[in-house]
């Protein structure tokens, strides 16, 4: 009993020591009568009746085990053939979420004696994917180039690999693909790509920025998330038939989970097929993106970014917080981040635009951002 109250005196400690800093998070519902400025929903296909709608007869509700065992099922490998002429690879393998994928991939390929090289605003699934494998990892600044190709001089044995996002969560911008897979090729290293905020945005059909700057067959492995702008949830990775046999057989994450239901399977062929067939809500969407950009006065300190992620920087957590209640008092759901999601004196609140959004509610937040600052 007495351990057990010290480990409660311990949490308890930690706890509170998080709301001094300011960073106490809690769980909190999206209040109706706000309006979304906050979800990753940046199509807004969670909504769309017709993607959950489909005429089939009952299948199962569960898929009952994972892969290996019960659960592999023909809808499984029926979407995976789907997703991988989608996704422009020779083959996919479906994971459960984003997260699953990256640590599925990242620490099951990269072994003892590789390399690994991440961008320093990688999200936290593939520093804990790295962290995972048994490679040695480090980090090269954002975007640097410089700074990866001084890296990549200094590895002398092993696989070596570049760990980047196609779009940063953050901040909204994009990785210098290109420049890096040329890199990429200069020192033998593979490429891995999270495509979890361009999925369903970037290029003809959604399919991201790999494919859309044509270099998908010079890329290891891509991550492909469908809970953001796809509306739906689940995850695939993107490569060639050797990579997805080693993961049935060495990723522990696919190993060992419990199979998607037909149904999660079903809602992400329909979406990614309405996406195909409704390129108009990715051209609003961008319209939105440019009214936002043009509105804000330069006095708003406001990341460059010309996704729907956009970040207005406050610079510490108070002030963060502070802005972020201004804002929800104006009828805006919008939310603060915090150190060590971002790091400390980057403290912001992120804007997230949709193409359900009217021009007008952009408009008038706009306005409601520049009187703040004035």
């Amino acid at each position: 009993m007495k351990k057990k109250m010290n480990l409660e005196k311990q949490l308890l400690s930690q706890l509170e020591n998080r709301k001094i800093n300011g960073g106490y998070r809690k769980l909190k519902q999206n209040k109706d009568n706000l309006v979304d400025f906050s979800s990753n929903d940046y199509l807004g296909l969670s909504k769309v009746e017709e993607i959950h709608n489909y005429h089939n007869e009952f299948i199962d509700n569960g898929a009952t085990g994972s892969r290996l065992l019960s659960g592999n099922k023909e809808y499984h490998e029926e979407v995976e053939r789907f997703l991988s002429v989608y996704f422009k690879s020779d083959s996919a393998l479906l994971f459960n979420s984003g997260y699953v994928a990256n640590l599925g991939v990242l620490s099951s390929v990269p072994q003892k004696g590789d390399t690994i090289l991440l961008d320093e605003l990688s999200h936290v699934c593939i520093k804990e994917g790295v962290r995972l494998s048994r490679a040695n990892y480090f980090n090269f600044k954002h975007n640097d180039l410089q700074d990866l190709e001084k890296k990549l001089k200094k590895i002398e044995s092993g696989n070596k690999f570049i760990v980047v996002e196609s779009v940063y969560s953050m901040d909204g911008d994009q990785a210098p693909l290109q420049e890096i897979v040329n890199l990429s090729a200069q020192y033998s290293a593979n490429v891995i790509v999270d495509e979890a905020h361009s999925t369903g945005l970037y290029g003809e059909s959604g399919f991201g920025l790999c494919c859309e700057l044509d270099l998908q067959d010079q890329i290891f492995a891509r991550i492909y998330t469908f809970g953001k702008a796809v509306g739906v949830h689940g995850a695939a990775v993107a490569g060639n038939s050797t990579l997805k046999d080693y993961l049935i057989n060495y990723s522990r994450q696919f190993i060992y989970t419990t199979a998607l239901p037909h149904h999660s399977i079903q809602v992400i062929k329909n979406a990614l097929k309405y996406r195909e067939n409704h390129p108009e809500v990715w051209i609003d969407l961008k319209s939105k993106i440019s009214l936002f950009n043009s509105l804000l006065e330069t006095k708003v300190h406001k990341l460059d970014s010309k996704h729907p992620v956009q970040g207005i920087i406050l610079g510490n957590a108070d002030e963060a917080i502070k802005f972020s209640e201004y804002l929800k008092e104006n009828g805006f759901d919008i939310r603060p981040i915090l150190s060590p999601t971002v790091p400390k004196g980057k403290e912001r609140v992120r804007i997230c635009l949709h193409a359900f959004n009217s021009e007008e509610e952009v408009t008038t937040l706009c306005h409601h951002i520049n009187q703040y600052f004035q």
